[in-house]
C-alpha cells in the first residue's frame, strides 16, 4: 500500500483511538468521580420566640435586616411585669422582717429556762423561725423570677444573623414559646451535596471541595465535614404488629441512592450573598492515597 494511502487510515485510527480514550475518561468522570450538580446551600434557622406573653409595643428590626447577637429584636409590653416585680419586692421586704422577728423570738425563748417556758414552746418558736426563713427564700426566688420575666420582655437575637419572613406588627399579641419569626444564623452556612452511593467510597472527611453556585461565576472552597450515616428506606416500614412490612416487588432497574455529604465552607468573599436553598455543583477533590 502506498504511503499516501496509509495517511488517511492512520489519521482515522488516531481519531478513533482519541475518541475512545476520551469516551472512557468522560464515562469514568461522570460515573465514578465524586461530583454532583445536586448541591444545596444550608444554614441553621432559629425560631425566635418570646419567653413571656404580651402585646408587642416596639419592633427594632425589618425583614432581611442583619443583626448581631444580643441586639433587641422587639419588646413585649412591660407594664404587668413591672407590677409583678414591685409585688415581689414588697413581699420579700415583708417576709424578711417577719423572718427576723421569728428568729429573735426563738432566740429569746431559747435563753429562758424550763421554769419559765416549756420545751414545746421553745420548739414551736424555733419551727416558726425556720418556716419564716423558708418563706423568705421562696419570696426571693419569686423576686428573681419577676426580674427575669421583666428582662425578657426585651427579646434579643440569640446569634448573629438575618431576620427573615418577618410578619410581626405593633400590637400583635405574642405567646411564650410560640415563634414570632425566623432568624438565619449567618455563621452557620454550609453546603450539602447529594452524591450517588457509588461515589461515596471516593470521599473522605477533610477532602477539599470546589463549589460553583448557580448564577455566579467563580468558585468557593470548602472541606468535607461528614457523610450522612442514614437515609429513609422507602421500601420498608413497620406493619401493624411491629414487624417489617417489606415490599414484595423488586425493580430490576435500580437507581443509586443519594447520600448527603456535608461541606464546611472556607472563608467567603466579602461580596458574596448566600441564601439557604441556593443550588450548587459540588466537586470533591480526593486526597492522594
Amino acid at each position: 500500500m502506498r504511503p499516501n494511502r496509509l495517511l488517511p487510515v492512520a489519521v482515522t485510527l488516531s481519531v478513533v483511538a482519541v475518541a475512545i480514550a476520551a469516551g472512557i475518561f468522560l464515562w469514568d468522570l461522570y460515573m465514578d468521580s465524586p461530583w454532583t450538580r445536586d448541591g444545596r446551600v444550608r444554614a441553621e434557622v432559629i425560631q425566635v420566640a418570646p419567653d413571656v406573653a404580651g402585646a408587642v409595643v416596639e419592633i427594632h428590626v425589618a425583614d432581611n435586616q442583619p443583626v448581631a447577637r444580643g441586639d433587641v429584636l422587639f419588646v413585649v409590653d412591660r407594664a404587668r411585669y413591672e407590677l409583678a416585680l414591685t409585688r415581689a419586692e414588697a413581699s420579700v421586704a415583708a417576709l424578711k422582717e417577719q423572718a427576723a422577728q421569728r428568729r429573735r423570738e426563738a432566740e429569746r425563748r431559747t435563753r429562758l429556762g424550763t421554769s419559765a417556758i416549756t420545751v414545746e414552746s421553745r420548739e414551736q418558736a424555733e419551727s416558726a423561725a425556720v418556716q419564716a426563713e423558708a418563706g423568705l427564700r421562696q419570696a426571693e426566688a419569686d423576686l428573681a423570677s419577676a426580674r427575669l420575666n421583666l428582662e425578657r420582655t426585651m427579646v434579643r437575637a440569640p446569634v448573629n444573623g438575618y431576620v427573615t419572613n418577618l410578619h410581626l406588627n405593633l400590637g400583635d399579641y405574642v405567646t411564650a414559646g410560640r415563634p414570632a419569626f425566623a432568624l438565619v444564623d449567618s455563621d452557620s452556612y454550609y453546603v450539602v451535596g447529594y452524591f450517588e452511593e457509588t461515589k461515596i467510597p471516593r470521599i473522605r472527611e477533610g477532602d477539599p471541595v470546589s463549589i460553583r453556585l448557580m448564577g455566579r461565576d467563580g468558585e468557593i472552597r470548602g472541606k468535607v465535614a461528614g457523610i450522612a450515616r442514614a437515609i429513609v428506606d422507602r421500601d420498608a416500614s413497620d406493619g401493624g404488629d411491629l414487624v417489617a412490612n417489606v415490599n414484595p416487588t423488586f425493580s430490576w432497574v435500580r437507581l443509586a441512592q443519594r447520600i448527603p455529604v456535608r461541606v464546611a465552607l472556607d472563608p467567603l468573599p466579602a461580596d458574596l450573598v448566600l441564601s439557604a436553598g441556593m443550588t450548587a455543583t459540588v466537586v470533591v477533590e480526593p486526597a492522594a492515597e
